[in-house]
């Protein structure tokens, strides 16, 4: 029987060029009718930027000698209580003293270039941080509370179903304030924690019925097998069925911990200056509302892309080692 011929991509592949065409130009129209002036050259440098440090005298005295006739210039000052010259390295164009020039101690001399890391860098840099310790505390959370509402103990269990569904029923917002302004106030927290515990708790009703679900799709015949020769319910739980569960928990898992990268950009309401409130800053400033939040909005896509194809390469790596 002859094979079936496979039917051509190109077309489909042409649609699917054909409406990115589509989307980049309705985007362009968009634009376009708004009649807004793009600022596109502002956007770096709330990434990285170049800075004046300003450079004093050590101590008060007399200029004794500059040196130097490049970008940098080296100031020679004899110290009015005598001793060795001291010296202060500043830019040629920032100079601001002559030779023969007394000077007191803290008097300005110049200035030198630094780079300093800008607003953007360090919101997403906090957003990655509270994201990581948020979600690793939250994994723990919901691995706890999903073996709890397992248990055949029913306080055990009572107190996990009451944590999930208070959790699961309440937006994450209010979870914040209450967090914050009432525990927060009450074990006296700094906001850093108050948001990394409310970002935790979160994710830990959610990944505790994840959890439920892998070990509960773990057929029943793996423990008992595990029983019969010998293993205890806690080696069989840590040896046989966790292993597995957590195979086949992995995509949806990759999802909560996606969300929770958004869902970090609400603790931003308590002040936490995490990419959002960062980007907010940036836009009280500089007026470049559109051109802050589409950058914003590819930092948390990249951040999320980077952390998807990672989970999906483990979950390719644990396919292959079954």
């Amino acid at each position: 029987m002859p094979l079936k011929k496979r039917s051509p991509q190109w077309p489909w592949q042409g649609l699917l060029v054909l409406i990115l065409v589509g989307m980049a130009a309705g985007l362009w129209f968009a634009t376009q009718r708004v009649h807004y002036e793009w600022r596109w050259e502002r956007v770096p440098q709330y990434f990285l930027y170049q800075a004046d440090e300003p450079q004093v005298a050590p101590a008060a005295g007399t200029v004794q000698a500059i040196h130097g006739d490049g970008a940098t210039r080296t100031v020679d000052i004899a110290p009015a209580t005598g001793g060795a010259p001291l010296q202060v390295t500043v830019a040629s164009s920032s100079l601001q003293v002559k030779v023969g020039d007394t000077v007191a101690a803290d008097d300005d001399i110049g200035t030198t270039p630094h780079w300093r890391i800008g607003p953007l860098t360090q919101g997403l840099w906090i957003t990655i941080w509270l994201s990581f310790v948020s979600g690793f505390i939250g994994l723990i959370i919901g691995l706890i509370t999903g073996l709890c509402r397992l248990s055949p103990n029913p306080t055990l269990r009572g107190l996990a179903v009451l944590y999930i569904e208070l959790i699961r029923g309440t937006p994450l917002l209010v979870q914040i304030f209450i967090f914050y302004f009432f525990i927060g106030t009450v074990l006296n927290l700094d906001r850093i924690v108050a948001g990394v515990g409310a970002l935790a708790l979160f994710a830990g009703a959610y990944i505790a019925e994840i959890v439920r679900a892998g070990i509960q799709s773990i057929p029943r015949g793996q423990s008992e097998a595990a029983r019969s020769l010998g293993m205890s319910s806690t080696e069989t739980m840590l040896h046989i069925v966790l292993p597995q569960a957590f195979k086949r928990v992995l995509p949806p898992l990759a999802g909560q911990f996606i969300s929770l990268i958004k869902d970090s950009s609400l603790v931003s309401v308590i002040a936490i200056t995490d990419l959002t409130k960062s980007g907010r800053e940036i836009i009280t400033s500089s007026f470049a509302t559109f051109e802050i939040w589409f950058t914003v909005a590819l930092l948390y896509l990249l951040v999320t892309s980077v952390l998807s194809q990672l989970l999906f390469w483990l979950e390719r790596r644990f396919a292959r080692s079954d």
